[in-house]
């Protein structure tokens, strides 16, 4: 019952601070098994990008979220597991545990998942380049449909070492399902998804 009210009070804070509009550009929403993959600014990504999904796929969708910035505080741990029911991933190196595991249980589990290729936060205008782990998870799930999402003006809501959120319009635009083609190499299908990432800046 805490975690529902909680939701719900995250969802109205969401959308008066930010609006949370959801763009369903490329395809609609629908209850299918998803990688969602998106541009990354703001730790309050995983937050837009929860609130902007429907409520019959928040309860099928697991966020990302990175463990050492999201169990820091009892709280923070809380939000992630009971709310958005996250997937916790090490982002540390000396690590040995495959940082993909836990995301390729969820797949397997029939989850849908929100994914950020970039693997951490950038401050440019464009995304870094996309990281190996949408490409392996691509292949090791064919079945699983790759939508790419662009979140717009999220990083003004809550700049890199900010704590005070300030309230921006934002949305979520979700474009075309994209998939790894025939003999793609890994770089070239990463490169590709980036760039339908980015084209949606513009929609």
């Amino acid at each position: 019952m805490l975690a529902k009210l909680m939701s719900l009070f995250l969802l109205g804070l969401v959308r008066v601070l930010t609006g949370a509009q959801a763009r369903w550009y490329g395809c609609p929403p629908k209850a299918e098994q998803r990688i969602y993959f998106a541009n990354h600014q703001s730790h309050a990504d995983l937050v837009m990008i929860w609130a902007a999904l429907p409520e019959e796929l928040r309860g099928i969708t697991r966020p990302i979220a990175a463990k050492d910035y999201w169990t820091q505080t009892p709280f923070k741990q809380w939000i992630t597991t009971a709310v958005f029911n996250a997937i916790y991933v090490d982002r540390n190196k000396t690590s040995d545990q495959d940082p993909l595991e836990p995301l390729v249980e969820a797949l397997t589990n029939g989850d849908s998942v929100i994914l950020f290729p970039e693997g951490t936060r950038g401050n440019a205008e464009e995304p870094q380049a996309f990281k190996a782990g949408l490409y392996n998870l691509a292949m090791k799930f064919p079945d699983v449909v790759l939508v790419p999402a662009w979140i717009n003006n999220v990083q003004r809501v809550m700049p890199k070492g900010e704590v005070v959120p300030v309230p921006i319009l934002c949305s979520v635009t979700f474009g075309a399902p994209i998939k790894v083609e025939d003999g793609e190499e890994r770089r070239a299908f990463l490169d590709r998804a980036r760039l339908a990432v980015m084209a949606l800046r513009e929609v």
